[in-house]
Parts: C-alpha cells; structure tokens; sequence
C-alpha cells in the first residue's frame, strides 16, 4: 500500500512571507537610552522667602501675614518676636496720633573710631538698612484719651545701643514730657552703651536718669517697659528707676551677661536667671504685660497713675 507523504502545498496550508508592518518613515529605529541617574530635575518646590517664619521656641511654621497681625507673637506658644520701633509705636498709639521728635539727628564719630570698620560707615550702614536715623524713636502721642511722651528703641539699629544721640533724644523727650505736664513712657530694648563712643556714651546713663528726677518732682508717672533684651547700661540707668516697670513674657534682663556673672562669682546661677519670670517673683520689676495686652494695660495704667493730676485740674 503506497503511502501518501502531506505537505503544506497539498493541505493548502502554504502561505507567502509572512507580512511585517514597516516602521514609518519619519521614525527613529534606535532604542530610546535609559536616562542616567540624577539626571532629573526634582519635583520639590522652594518656598519663596518672606512668606512664612519658623518660631524658634516651638518650631512651627507661621505665615508672615498672620505673625503680623498678631504683633510679631507666635500664635501656638505666645513667643515674642523681636518687633520694629515704628511697629511698636503704631500698635501702642492712636492713629495719626504720634508727633515724632527731633527725627533727623544722627551720631558724629567724636572719637574717630578705628577698628574693624569705622563708627561713620557702621552709621550709614544701619541707617541704610532699618531707614532709623538711629536706635531709638521718640515723640508725644495718644494713648486712649491720655497723651504720653514716648520713647521707643530698636534692637535691629547697632543692637539698640545708647549713644549721644539716644542719650539727647531720650532726654529732651523726658524733658518735654515734664514741660508739658505729661505722663512718660519708654521702650527700651538694647544691649548697652555704644562701645564706639566711650565715654560719652556712659554719660548719657546720668543724664537721662536726671531728666526722669526733675520729671519725678513735677508728681509725673514715668513707666518702663522691658523687651527682649534689655541689658547693660540702658538697664543701670533709665529703665531700672521707672515708677512702674512692665516686662513682655521671655525678656531677658540684666546688667551683665550670665557667663560673665557665673565666671565672677563662681556661683551656679539659678533657673531662668535673668527672664522676666525670675525677675518678676524677685520684685525687681512689677508685671509681665503680653504684647497683645500692652495697649490697654497702658491705658489702665496711665488712667490710675493720673487720676489725682485729673482731678485737681479739674475745674471745681
């Protein structure tokens, strides 16, 4: 029996080429190259800066527009932010209320300072950067239905230091203050006398503490108040002898730093040395105000400290 051999052409199964789809013309035949490592840019944003403030005590981050509302305070755990005299002096007053005097007088280097840089390019540079003529603001404005002389100094302006000219502007405005019959009140926030003037920035400890003595024998209530930090010779001199004395929460106050106090006395210091908290349990200052609370504790105080004057003057 013969056998019969199938194939592919005798089923009908044979095909022709099998048929492949040609790549387009235009297209590139290569394989695409794996992409090095790094290569990428990341998908992190940056957060422009001047749009929100890490709070140094409880680290939370706080938008700059609700910091500002909330006068420079944090508003999870009440830390004080460092805050600009003008700031200051706009959340204290009346609107359009504040008559800033002597605003254009400025420190001369008398002891032509050398050192690191010169005292007369130290100035132009501060004055460039915080547009103050110097370290402190002063001038009479209302506070509630009471006009006071005010005095505001700025930490941000050589460190608050007292020179000439914030000894001379302190004093006139102590001075108008007693002319004019009217409460004082000053700000203060500075670490010292201002090295580069020697001498003559120690003199102004006296006579600004002589302008508050001829304030204080006109029966003139005088109160300070204490920010962060309130140090040295500022501290020694008309910040200490007010007739009322207020602290913000956390100020540090003191003459001397603590390692220079804890090197010469050999003494370990005690807890919270030098906060207004310590010093307020010791006496040496009379309450802490929270800055949202200074306006209208001011204006409570300066109604009580003045009521005899009012009533005297009052006509019968």
């Amino acid at each position: 029996m013969a056998t019969t051999t199938f194939t592919k052409k005798t089923l009908g199964l044979e095909t022709a080429d099998p048929a492949v789809t040609p790549p387009p013309a235009s297209a590139d035949s290569t394989l695409p190259k794996k992409p090095k490592l790094g290569a990428t840019k990341s998908k992190k944003r940056e957060i422009p800066e001047g749009l929100w403030t890490k709070c140094p005590k409880c680290a939370t981050m706080i938008f700059d527009k609700e910091l500002d509302e909330h006068l420079k305070v944090c508003l999870k755990c009440s830390h004080h932010f460092p805050i600009g005299a003008r700031e200051r002096i706009n959340a204290l007053v009346e609107t359009c209320s504040f008559e800033e005097m002597d605003a254009q007088m400025t420190s001369v280097d008398a002891l032509k300072f050398t050192g690191v840089a010169a005292y007369t390019d130290k100035l132009k540079e501060y004055q460039k950067t915080t547009g103050l003529k110097d370290a402190v603001i002063t001038g009479i404005g209302t506070i509630g239905l009471q006009r006071a002389a005010i005095g505001v100094m700025d930490f941000s302006f050589l460190g608050g230091s007292m020179g000439s000219v914030v000894g001379e502007k302190l004093t006139r405005l102590i001075e108008a203050g007693t002319e004019k019959g009217l409460p004082v009140i000053i700000v203060s926030t500075s670490g010292g006398a201002r090295m580069y003037e020697g001498m003559f920035s120690l003199m102004q400890m006296a006579k600004t503490c002589a302008a508050l003595a001829y304030h204080g024998r006109a029966k003139l209530p005088y109160i300070s108040v204490l920010t962060y930090p309130t140090m040295a010779g500022v501290m020694a001199s008309f910040a200490g002898v007010g007739d009322l004395i207020i602290a913000e929460p956390g100020a540090m106050i003191g003459f001397a730093g603590p390692r220079v106090i804890k090197d010469t006395t050999q003494a370990e210091l005690p807890p919270g040395f030098q906060t207004a908290e310590f010093l307020v349990d010791h006496g040496l200052i009379d309450a802490i105000v929270p800055r949202m609370e200074m306006k209208d504790r001011l204006i409570y105080y300066l109604d009580f400290m003045t009521e005899n004057r009012r009533k005297l003057s009052a006509p019968a």
